[in-house]
């Protein structure tokens, strides 16, 4: 690995561990450059163009990573669970890929709730085609629920798919055992289908959804 190439993976690690255990507004970019081992302060700036690059680039290594898994499981999907489960395994396969303890799940829910990593996630598309077409797969299946049920739905998926890994995540470190992600990624992919096709109680008015959908899932 070229040195510039080493210097750029060590930040992105040492900013992933960091945003995941401290939050990432707390942590300031000369922060990120020292547990990186980088005597530049200002390296951040000079690798990533500043923080929002440095999101950027984190949550790109992230996406980028599940799409060759998520394309190939679509490609084989032929029902709605077949679908969230292209969504859901690539993210549990991926987390178990990672050295252990991991840190990924826990920085991508704190990106889910900063603003600028929401932001970044909603323009997300590009790096991230197959999820998309997951996306507008999963609202096609949904075709007799209101719209607005559906986005709500699809949002809180990508939450629950988030929360539920990073808590998972956070429990394993903490107990000292490894993280069951195969089992976990079977048990959300059931439950998130079964949230999908529940009954509404009462039909959504000018309140609109429970939350912003998704083009991305990360």
């Amino acid at each position: 690995m070229a040195r510039s190439e080493a210097a750029r993976t060590a930040l992105l690690d040492a900013a992933e561990r960091l945003f995941a255990r401290a939050g990432i507004a707390k942590v300031s970019d000369r922060k990120v450059a020292e547990v990186a081992g980088n005597t530049n302060h200002s390296a951040v700036s000079y690798y990533f163009g500043g923080r929002r690059g440095l999101l950027r680039a984190l949550l790109t290594r992230h996406l980028s990573g599940l799409e060759e898994d998520r394309q190939t499981m679509f490609e084989r999907a032929d029902s709605l669970l077949g679908d969230v489960r292209s969504l859901v395994v690539p993210v549990t396969n991926a987390l178990a890929e990672l050295p252990q303890p991991s840190v990924r799940a826990r920085f991508v829910n704190q990106a889910l709730h900063d603003p600028v990593g929401v932001a970044l996630l909603h323009q997300s598309a590009d790096i991230a085609p197959a999820s998309t077409r997951i996306m507008r797969s999963v609202a096609s299946r949904l075709a007799h629920l209101d719209p607005t049920i559906v986005r709500g739905r699809a949002a809180l998926m990508t939450h629950i798919i988030v929360s539920a890994c990073a808590d998972a995540e956070e429990q394993a470190e903490r107990d000292e055992t490894t993280p069951r992600w195969h089992e976990t990624g079977d048990f959300l992919s059931d439950a998130i289908t079964g949230m999908l096709l529940a009954p509404v109680s009462r039909r959504a008015t000018t309140t609109g959804s429970p939350g912003r959908d998704s083009a991305v899932t990360p």
